[in-house]
């Protein structure tokens, strides 16, 4: 599912009576069938999500069109989202309200057409991921995905591996992150061999390990997250990935992924729920990244959520601010225990007393990548972030 984006001008109707059937909107230059929120496609497993495209021959169009919308559980029927949405307002309007700054474009594929120009770094990695998930998914169509899980090595537990290591060690576990390069640092590591790095990183101490997928950006791709796990690593991985479809969740399963990032900044409640109960179903852990005191309070009401990430940089300008932890952290800390949700602190983090300040905050691992993967050798980087030797 791509939350409310749809394609330009679906007419559908919806199984459910209480909704609108073969109803458009007019946003900007752009026809908005009705809600993608909840909707979807029934495929052999799990749902097809829709998104906006760029051809109006598209056979998608013609499928979606025919299609019959399903919804599955009352939650997500009485979604406040679905409610805003059958009234007329905009994906954007919707967004916001919940705090989401970053805005769905729904733009052609490149060259770019349309009079949006994206704000910040993060709105342009998401435009130009609506671009790149359609086209992934033209080349590899969800059936074809599904067939490739089915051959695809069990899932581990991701969680389990964070917490196991934090008894052991009384430090916070370590996610550490295979990465090349970053739109803020360029290169991280000229010498780059994913899988090298991973059996270091794993050798050192590492709980799980952190893939980016992202190539524009970052460099990184889904074959690199494809050869760690056929590498024979033991440490789950997590597809660090701007995930605003359903398909890369399952394609991220395919490739071998036992956790998949979702970053509350980009996505509304509902996606987040139907992304989460899609994780469940594919035996996936969810790491929900927040930057901000709003994002962390939208998740937490959230049911299910287990694996909390804190993002001490802001990704809309990448500004970094270790403080940001404990800010979120102080007044929520009971709430979160009471749920028995494992916080895991992001970006900053580059010696011991960085790692003590967020372990004394309140978070139970670290994800750490540039001061790991910028040093000759990581794996003493490592010993060097944590002050000790963490693989004993």
């Amino acid at each position: 599912m791509e939350s409310l984006l749809v394609y330009p001008s679906a007419k559908v109707s919806i199984s459910n009576p209480s909704f609108t059937s073969g109803r458009t909107i007019l946003s900007g230059n752009r026809h908005f069938g009705p809600r993608d929120l909840s909707n979807s496609i029934r495929m052999s497993s799990g749902f097809f999500p829709l998104r906006c495209t760029n051809s109006p021959d598209n056979k998608e169009i013609s499928s979606v069109a025919a299609a019959i919308y399903e919804y599955h559980t009352d939650e997500l029927i009485n979604a406040e989202e679905v409610r805003e949405w059958e009234s007329g307002k905009s994906i954007n309007d919707i967004y916001a309200k919940q705090g989401i700054t970053i805005r769905r474009s729904c733009r052609p594929a490149p060259p770019a057409g349309g009079g949006m120009i994206p704000r910040n770094i993060l709105e342009q990695i998401i435009w130009d991921k609506e671009v790149e998930v359609t086209q992934f998914k033209q080349r590899i169509p969800l059936k074809e995905v599904e067939r490739m899980i089915e051959d695809a090595s069990p899932t581990r537990d991701f969680l389990a591996a964070l917490k196991d290591s934090y008894l052991r060690t009384g430090l916070p576990a370590l996610i550490a992150e295979v990465k090349k390069a970053s739109p803020s640092r360029g290169i991280l590591r000229e010498n780059f061999d994913p899988v090298e790095i991973a059996h270091t990183y794993e050798k050192n101490g590492a709980a799980c390990l952190s893939i980016l997928t992202d190539e524009k950006y970052f460099q990184g791709s889904f074959e690199n997250l494809d050869k760690v796990r056929k590498a024979g690593i033991k440490c789950p991985l997590l597809c660090k990935e701007f995930i605003i479809d359903l398909w890369q969740i399952y394609y991220a399963r395919a490739k071998g992924a036992d956790a998949v990032l979702l970053i509350a900044g980009v996505l509304p409640d509902i996606d987040i729920k139907y992304m989460l109960k899609t994780c469940r179903e594919l035996g996936l852990t969810a790491l929900i990244e927040v930057h901000n005191e709003r994002e962390l309070d939208r998740v937490l009401k959230i049911k299910g959520v287990q694996l909390i990430g804190i993002n001490n940089r802001n990704l809309e300008n990448f500004v970094v601010d270790i403080s940001n932890t404990q800010k979120l952290l102080e007044n929520r800390i009971e709430v979160i225990q009471g749920k028995d949700i494992t916080v895991v602190g992001e970006s900053g983090l580059f010696a011991p007393d960085d790692v003590k300040f967020v372990h004394d905050s309140g978070v139970k691992a670290v994800l750490v990548g540039e001061s790991l993967i910028k040093q000759e050798d990581p794996g003493l980087a490592i010993r060097g972030l944590f002050g000790k030797d963490i693989s004993k």
